[in-house]
């Protein structure tokens, strides 16, 4: 295994944890990297029961990363609303959705060639 897949095999893990600290449902990883022109190795896609929540989630992940890997974010967008967060760890981008909006934008249909692990429901 190459160094960079440890890296986001460990990152991943960070922010799964990030993620069930707060309570965040139905996390779904996607494993991108046999998809030509992919933006990114893996999508984590996980929800929130509002914005409160979704920012909630949002600063979990980014308080585990810095703390276990030292990490942050390259970009984040979307904090202002928090209807749907997309934060960019480069190798690895993290979507946390209020439920309506996951619903709506239905990522999952999109990237329906992924590798898809449902991490819980």
């Amino acid at each position: 295994m190459t160094k960079k897949n440890t890296n986001a095999d460990q990152l991943i893990t960070e922010i799964i944890k990030g993620i069930e600290e707060v309570k965040g449902a139905d996390i779904q990883l996607f494993d991108l990297r046999e998809i030509e022109n992919s933006v990114t190795e893996y999508f984590i896609i996980c929800t929130g029961n509002s914005n409160t929540q979704v920012s909630a989630i949002s600063g979990s992940i980014q308080k585990t990363v810095s703390k276990e890997l030292k990490d942050k974010p390259w970009h984040i967008e979307g904090e202002a609303n928090a209807e749907w967060i997309l934060m960019d760890y480069v190798n690895v981008v993290v979507h946390v959705f209020q439920k309506q909006t996951r619903e709506f934008y239905d990522i999952e249909s999109l990237w329906g060639d992924a590798k898809i692990t449902v991490i819980s429901a």
